[in-house]
C-alpha cells in the first residue's frame, strides 16, 4: 500500500526521507531531559521530576519555542505532545493558543513521530505512562483540524503489505541497534576526555571508566539474553531509586556518577533518533553535545559535511565582518512569547529569510566565508520582531545587546572558538596534550548569540560541519595555523565540559524506546 493509500482526512503519513532537509529533533522535548547542573541539584537534595517542575517546564518550554524559532520544521515524538507540559498547556484550553498549534500542525512546520502508532490520534497501549487530561486535549485538537488541513506523520516504514514487520524491521535496525551499539561503545572511547567533558573531577577518572565498564557490561549481558537495551532498563539500574517509576525522575545519589551516565544516555538516546530520521539533533544549553561521543561519523551517514583539511578548517575562525546593527535590544526572555507569536513570527519575510540564509550555510559550509553574514544580518532582523512581538504584548523587558557569531571548533580534547560581531573579535584555544593516536574527530558548531549572558535570551547553535584529521601531522598543522591568528590566546584550565553553549502490542512488537 503507498503513502497515498494510507492518507486520510487528517493525516498525511511521510517517511524520513520527506523531512525538511532542514528538520530537528528538539532534545529538551525528551520526557526526561532536564539541564546537567539541575540534574545534580536534584540528586544532591533527592528532588523528582515534579519537584522542579515550574523551573524545569520554563526552560522546556523556551527551548521549544527556540527551536520553531530557528528551524524550519521540529520533529516531535508523538507521546511528547500530551506527556509533556511545556507542549499540552498549549492544547488544553481553546482560543488562539490550541489554533496556533493546528496551524504549525498543518503547516508541517511540527511533525510527530510515530513508532508503533498508524495514526496520531491513536489510543496508547494501556502499560504505557499516559496523562489522560493531555491526551484528550491532543485529541481534541486533532479532531478540530479544519476541513483539509493535514497532520504530517512521520514514520520508519508505511508499508503494510506484511503487517507491521516491515516497519519493526527498520525501527530495531534505525533505532535500537544503533542505540545498544553507542551504549556497549563507551568504553572504546578515550575515558580521559570523556570523564573531563562530562564534568568528573580528574582524581576520579578511574571510578568513572570503572563505573562505565560496569554499564557496558550490563548491557552486554542484556543483549547476550536477547534482551533489549533500552535508555529505562539502563536508568533502573544505574540512575534512578530502586522501586520507583522511572517517569517520576528520582535519580539516585547512591548509584556512582548517576548524574554523569543520565546525560550519556540521554545524549545517545536523543541523538539516536535524530541520525535514525537523517537530520538534526538540537541541544539545548547546559546539555551535553554529541562531541562529546568523539564518533568517527561518514559523510555519508550524516547530515553535514566533513571537514578534513586543516588549512579548509581554519577558515571557520577567521575573521568575519557584519553589517552595522541598528537595534541594540532584544527581548530578555523568547519564552515570555505566546505559541500564537511564535506561529505569527513564522509567517514574516524576517524569518522566512532567516531560515533561507541557514539553510544555505549548511547545504554548503565551505563557503563559510561568503554565508555566514547573510546568517547573522537575517538573525538580526529576526529579533527586532521578537522584539515587536514582544512589545505588542506589554512583556518586553529589553536589554543590552551585542549581537556575535561565535564558532566552536572541536578537535579530540581541544577546543577553539572565535568570536565576531559588532565590532569584536577575538579567538582562543583550550589545548591538551593529544592522548590518542590516529585519527581525531571533532565538530563545528555555528552560535548566534548575545555577547551580554543570559540563559533566557534568543540563542541560536547547531553543528555545521563534522572534523576528521586522518592524523597528528595534520593535528599539528590546524593547531599552528590557528596560533598564528591574530591576537590568538591560549587558556589554561581543565577540558571544557561538553555541554552545549548556549527524543497494540504483538509477540514480535517494540519495547518503550
Amino acid at each position: 500500500m503507498t503513502d497515498d493509500d494510507r492518507s486520510d482526512s487528517l493525516m498525511s503519513p511521510i517517511r524520513p526521507e520527506q523531512l525538511d532537509p532542514g528538520a530537528v529533533i528538539a532534545q529538551s522535548l525528551d520526557n526526561q531531559w532536564v539541564p546537567a547542573q539541575l540534574t545534580r541539584e536534584m540528586i544532591e537534595r533527592g528532588e523528582s521530576l515534579d519537584q522542579v517542575d515550574r523551573r524545569r517546564v520554563r526552560e522546556v518550554r523556551a527551548e521549544y519555542f527556540r527551536s520553531l524559532i530557528n528551524a524550519s520544521q521540529v520533529v516531535i515524538n508523538r507521546a511528547y505532545f500530551y506527556n509533556n507540559d511545556a507542549i499540552s498547556r498549549d492544547l488544553a484550553e481553546e482560543g488562539e493558543a490550541r489554533a496556533a498549534h493546528r496551524k504549525l500542525l498543518a503547516s508541517g512546520a511540527i511533525v510527530p513521530f510515530l513508532l508503533r502508532e498508524r495514526h496520531p490520534a491513536e489510543e496508547p497501549p494501556a502499560h504505557l505512562h499516559l496523562r489522560r487530561d493531555g491526551f484528550a486535549a491532543w485529541q481534541e485538537t486533532l479532531a478540530g483540524m479544519p476541513a483539509g488541513d493535514r497532520v504530517r506523520c512521520v514514520r520508519m516504514s508505511w508499508d503494510d503489505s506484511a503487517g507491521d514487520q516491515e516497519n519493526l524491521n527498520r525501527t530495531r535496525m534505525r533505532l535500537y541497534q544503533p542505540f545498544t551499539e553507542k551504549v556497549q561503545g563507551l568504553t572504546a572511547k578515550d575515558i580521559d576526555i570523556l570523564a573531563a567533558q562530562v564534568g568528573v573531577a580528574r582524581e576520579d577518572t578511574d571510578r568513572f571508566g570503572e563505573r562505565l565498564g560496569e554499564v557496558v557490561a550490563f548491557s552486554n549481558g542484556l543483549s547476550v539474553r536477547r534482551q533489549p537495551v533500552v535508555r529505562n532498563t539502563l536508568y533502573e539500574e544505574f540512575v534512578t531509586v530502586p522501586g520507583t517509576n522511572v517517569a517520576e525522575g528520582r535519580y539516585d545519589r547512591a548509584k556512582p556518577f548517576a548524574a554523569e551516565i543520565k546525560q550519556l544516555l540521554d545524549l545517545i538516546y536523543n541523538v539516536n533518533l535524530a541520525d535514525a530520521l537523517g537530520r538534526y539533533p538540537l541541544t539545548p544549553v547546559g546539555s551535553l553535545r554529541r562531541v562529546v561521543l568523539q564518533e568517527a561519523r561518514e559523510a555519508t551517514s550524516s547530515t553535514v559535511g566533513v571537514v578534513q583539511d586543516p588549512e579548509r578548517l581554519l577558515t571557520f575562525l577567521r575573521r568575519q565582518t557584519f553589517a552595522v546593527v541598528q537595534d541594540h535590544l532584544t527581548p530578555h526572555a523568547v519564552n515570555d512569547l505566546t505559541l500564537h507569536d511564535i506561529w505569527r513570527l513564522r509567517q514574516t519575510p524576517a524569518w522566512n529569510l532567516y531560515i533561507k540564509a541557514f539553510g544555505a550555510l549548511t547545504a554548503a559550509p565551505e563557503a563559510f566565508h561568503d554565508g555566514v553574514g547573510q546568517v547573522f544580518d537575517s538573525y538580526v532582523r529576526l529579533n527586532a520582531e521578537i522584539l515587536r512581538l514582544a512589545r505588542e504584548r506589554r512583556q518586553a523587558r529589553p536589554a543590552t545587546w551585542r549581537p556575535v557569531v561565535e564558532v566552536v571548533v572541536t578537535v579530540g580534547a581541544a577546543v577553539f572558538t572565535a568570536v565576531s560581531g559588532n565590532d569584536i573579535w577575538e579567538v582562543a584555544g583550550t589545548v591538551l596534550p593529544l592522548t590518542v593516536s590516529g585519527s581525531l574527530t571533532g565538530s563545528v558548531q555555528l552560535v548566534l548569540r548575545n555577547l551580554v549572558a543570559g540563559r533566557q535570551e534568543q540563542r541560536f547553535a547547531r553543528e555545521i560541519a563534522s572534523v576528521r584529521l586522518a592524523s597528528e601531522r595534520e593535528w599539528a598543522q590546524f593547531h599552528d595555523l590557528v596560533r598564528r591568528l591574530p591576537g590568538y590566546r591560549d587558556t589554561s584550565g581543565p577540558v571544557p565540559t561538553g555541554t552545549a553553549l548556549t527524543t497494540t502490542q504483538d509477540n514480535e512488537d517494540l519495547p518503550d524506546y
